[in-house]
């Protein structure tokens, strides 16, 4: 039974990472059951699970997608950029020869998703757990995963903004290049303004400052 809790889990969290069930969604463990070919048992399970991280929330008796204000969303940024600055640190003093050829081809592969932003945010999702990866730091990447899985709470991705797709590849290429050289002060520095950008488009967008592509 706990395979089956972890896979009716993992089968979730992916839909709601992927955009297949956005916030304010409401999820019921019938539906789920058919939708993933799953006991109802194990869905149960797992929904329970996704309550205590608060990535999912009540609404009277349904359980819902959860959603983030203002302030939340302030929040996951600030740690965002704390912790994946960190992570962009350590890989500018780790990371294998390898691992900084897999980042150097991520660029170079996703400049083709330019005008895409679903693709473009699985991509850029790989990418950063890529970063995460070359920290070499078990504990860093389980903290960044939790982040992570929070930032499928936004409605959007900040990708869709008209423009920040070719923008963010530009990011990607200036903290790939600081690991390459091995300079972790300049890694940091690249990945923390690369949240910060990715903050201001997202208020921006919030705000109907700018245009969605989606």
């Amino acid at each position: 039974m706990k395979s089956a809790q972890t896979d009716a889990y993992s089968l979730i969290l992916e839909a709601i990472d992927v955009g297949i069930f956005k916030p304010g969604d409401r999820l019921v463990e019938s539906d789920l059951a058919e939708r993933f070919g799953v006991s109802r048992t194990p869905i149960r399970e797992a929904l329970q699970r996704l309550e205590t991280q608060s990535l999912l929330t009540r609404d009277g008796r349904s359980l819902i997608v959860a959603s983030l204000d203002h302030n939340q969303m302030a929040e996951l940024y600030a740690v965002r950029a704390e912790l994946e600055g960190l992570a962009a640190s350590l890989a500018a003093r780790h990371a294998s020869p390898e691992e900084v050829a897999v980042l150097r081809d991520m660029v170079e592969q996703d400049r083709a998703l330019v005008g895409r932003p679903d693709a473009m945010a699985r991509a850029n999702r790989r990418f950063h757990k890529q970063v995460h990866l070359a920290s070499h730091n078990r504990f860093l990447v389980q903290q960044l995963d939790l982040v992570h899985r929070s930032m499928a709470l936004m409605a959007t991705t900040s990708l869709a903004a008209e423009g920040r797709d070719s923008t963010a590849i530009k990011e990607h290429d200036a903290i790939v290049r600081a690991i390459e050289a091995g300079d972790d002060a300049a890694a940091r520095a690249a990945l923390c303004a690369h949240i910060s950008k990715a903050f201001v488009t997202r208020l921006k967008l919030d705000s109907g400052e700018v245009k969605s592509t989606l």
